[in-house]
């Protein structure tokens, strides 16, 4: 199996729009059909919504897979994981930012 890195800017990016965003929460409850995620967002065209899991699935936030007649869609944890440790390198970094800030306000 092909092992891809995942890009850290598709990543951010494709999450920065609220379909997107929408698409990856239902896949993480389970895993949706394209026809059923097109279902769930009846405003948009299916050829908007299979856009929108394009998307997704070149930031590697997605895995689909080939049921029958059916596309499954699930979310794939590696690449949040890896977003998710991004996030807490900022978090530690402003934490102790406030710290300091915190501790300079007191004196």
């Amino acid at each position: 199996m092909v092992e891809y890195t995942i890009d850290l800017n598709l990543v951010f990016s494709s999450l920065a729009d609220a379909t997107r965003r929408d698409i990856i929460s239902r896949v993480s409850r389970n895993s949706q059909s394209v026809g059923e995620l097109a279902e769930a967002h009846k405003q948009l065209s299916f050829a908007a919504v299979a856009k929108h899991i394009s998307v997704l699935e070149d930031a590697q936030l997605i895995i689909k897979k080939r049921e029958g007649r059916y596309q499954i869609i699930s979310v794939n944890p590696k690449a949040f994981a890896k977003a998710n440790k991004v996030l807490e390198a900022y978090q530690t970094l402003w934490e102790a930012r406030f710290n300091n800030l915190d501790n300079l306000l007191n004196k």
